[in-house]
């Protein structure tokens, strides 16, 4: 399914799925994506303890925040296709980053793991039937289905690549 087959965008949601061209099939973009921060790794490695505001994360715990939202958008798929009829809660993304290790590890194990993470979430997706990623459920007090999720993790990942480039990296 493409973007275009979104039969409505949730509020907060849509900065990221908005990143995304609407003729964009749902499973080409996750492949796609799926290497974007490979492309900046020798970049990553050179600014990977840098903040470019004291309380702001440094881009290894940028890239493990692009992880566990990963992680924790495929559940919430997870449960809406099947139906689960209770709400999900949201996260508070800085006390993950606070608590995640992130500035102890590597890049390259990093974008080991998201290459990894991706890879799981492809199949998760492709297994979903059309009924399936239209379904919806509640999450962080917002209405969303299992499609919208799908294009937030394309377009989670692309926002913060793209913050990488403008905030990070000094040219």
């Amino acid at each position: 399914m493409k973007k275009s087959d979104l039969k409505f965008i949730p509020n907060f949601f849509d900065r990221y799925i908005a990143l995304i061209d609407d003729n964009t099939h749902l499973i080409d973009g996750l492949k796609t994506n799926e290497t974007i921060f490979e492309t900046i790794s020798e970049r990553l490695i050179q600014y990977q303890d840098y903040r470019y505001e004291s309380n702001k994360w440094t881009p290894k715990e940028l890239l493990q925040h692009v992880i566990d939202t990963e992680r924790i958008l495929t559940y919430r798929a997870l449960c809406i296709s099947r139906l689960e009829p209770k709400a999900l809660l949201s996260f508070d993304e800085n006390t993950y980053a606070d608590n995640s290790n992130a500035n102890h590890r590597s890049i390259k194990d990093l974008l080991k793991e998201f290459r990894l993470v991706r890879q799981s979430t492809v199949p998760l997706f492709e297994s979903f039937n059309e009924d399936m990623l239209h379904r919806a459920g509640m999450s962080s007090e917002t209405k969303i289905n299992t499609l919208a999720l799908g294009f937030t993790i394309i377009g989670h990942a692309k926002h913060h690549f793209k913050v990488l480039n403008e905030r990070y990296f000094l040219t």
